[in-house]
């Protein structure tokens, strides 16, 4: 087994437990802990160690209890091999058949006196399974008569998990969050060898005065520090400074760490493409409302991007030049609409005035007018309208009366809603009053 840093303690109760493999164990254990606190990887060493038989399992893959049984089931008759004929496989759907198969499956390989360990990583979604599930699978060496220790894995407490009777009590252990020195002495075991330990570690420390407090995530922070440590080193590399000048390495280095605090948990972003995005809001124009980029404008659903697009046409078109805009057989247009185009220059500019509130029912009917193919109006079309609100890309008009249906207001620029159309080759000018 290697050597696993600063968990010793949990290494130590984990194997005075599990004893020998022929050794009656507790028939539950329950790991819990943060992310990133080690709780898989000391158990995996444990198992591969001992050289027990062990299936683990991942209930975010297996998220039905069919899924459950069978994976169990057929991890046990495969020993850890992969099954090549399908026509093997194990069909399973409901607790009983399940015992009993278990039964069956460990008798045939004559391990019915040796310990079978069954993780369940993540296993907060059984709780979303029937009731049944969760007791039972804490009570399988009571059901089955077997050698056999169920281990829970989850990133919340045990309390959260009691929701009625029939609950065997397992034996909890925590794996607490790494402390600062912890953090250092772990992170630094991935210098390079180019670099002595010394220079690393004050390297490794530099960074964690910044990201300790807002970061705990011991797998971002080792991101964190390896994607930075080229910029740190620059000037060394270029002859400028060398490895003794701390400040002068430090002055260089803050601004990059500082910066990339934005990107904290945004694995697509380093912070150099982050700093290049922050040029690009500084020094383009066409730049859309409150910082966002061009890549914002792609990260939109495709049916998000026309129902802005539809919303912004509603809050800067007056009502009465929809059918002008979006009726497929408007008519010919007469005289007076003639001359009101002719006065239009002498009017105000609907931009000028700013947004103007629409209901709902103009905001969909505008997007069915403008959107390509048919649409069904299903729930996700009002999810999506909620998730622009939550973005303030949409914001609620609130009026006197309550009762009537919901007002909204586009809050997006006209360079923004350019940059939008572009992106679902929509010219969005061509339907807005004021450019008509």
């Amino acid at each position: 087994m290697e050597e696993i840093l600063c968990r010793e303690k949990q290494v130590k109760i984990l194997r005075d437990i599990m004893g020998k493999p022929h050794q009656m164990t507790p028939p539950a254990l329950f790991l819990y802990g943060h992310t990133s606190t080690g709780k898989s990887l000391v158990l995996g060493s444990i198992l591969k160690s001992s050289q027990v038989l062990h299936v683990i399992v991942n209930c975010v893959e297996c998220y039905s209890q069919r899924f459950l049984f069978e994976h169990v089931l057929n991890a046990i008759r495969a020993d850890g091999a992969a099954i090549l004929d399908t026509s093997t496989l194990i069909k399973c759907d409901n607790m009983s058949d399940f015992v009993r198969l278990l039964q069956q499956e460990v008798v045939a390989k004559k391990l019915d006196m040796q310990t079978v360990y069954i993780v369940l990583d993540k296993a907060e979604r059984l709780r979303d399974m029937e009731q049944n599930i969760l007791p039972a699978f804490l009570r399988l060496q009571e059901l089955t008569g077997l050698n056999l220790c169920t281990i829970l894995v989850s990133e919340i407490v045990w309390e959260k998990y009691r929701f009625g009777t029939g609950f065997l009590e397992p034996l909890v252990i925590q794996f607490p969050d790494y402390s600062k020195d912890e953090l250092v002495e772990i992170i630094c075991h991935d210098r390079p060898e180019d670099y002595p330990e010394g220079f690393y570690n004050m390297y490794v420390n530099l960074v964690l005065n910044i990201f300790y407090y807002a970061c705990r995530n011991l797998k971002e922070l080792r991101h964190l520090v390896t994607l930075n440590f080229k910029t740190y080193v620059q000037p060394i590399n270029s002859g400028e400074a060398t490895m003794g000048d701390t400040k002068k390495l430090w002055k260089h280095i803050e601004p990059h760490l500082k910066k990339a605090l934005c990107t904290l948990y945004l694995r697509e972003v380093s912070s150099s493409q982050w700093e290049r995005y922050q040029q690009e809001i500084e020094t383009a124009d066409n730049v859309g409302l409150q910082g966002l980029t061009h890549r914002s404008h792609v990260e939109l659903p495709y049916y998000s991007k026309y129902l802005l697009i539809a919303a912004y046409l509603a809050s800067y078109n007056p009502a009465k030049s929809d059918r002008k805009f979006f009726a497929k057989n408007s008519g010919k247009v007469n005289k007076k609409v003639q001359l009101n185009q002719a006065k239009k220059k002498d009017r105000t500019s609907n931009h000028m005035l700013g947004p103007k509130p629409f209901p709902l029912d103009r905001l969909l009917a505008i997007f069915y007018s403008i959107v390509e193919g048919r649409v069904a109006p299903t729930a996700n079309i009002f999810m999506q309208i909620t998730s622009l609100v939550s973005l303030h890309f949409l914001g609620h008009a609130t009026g006197e009366d309550q009762i009537e249906q919901p007002k909204y207001k586009c809050l997006v620029s006209l360079d923004f809603i350019k940059a939008v159309s572009r992106t679902v080759n929509f010219e969005v000018t061509r339907y807005l009053y004021d450019f008509a």
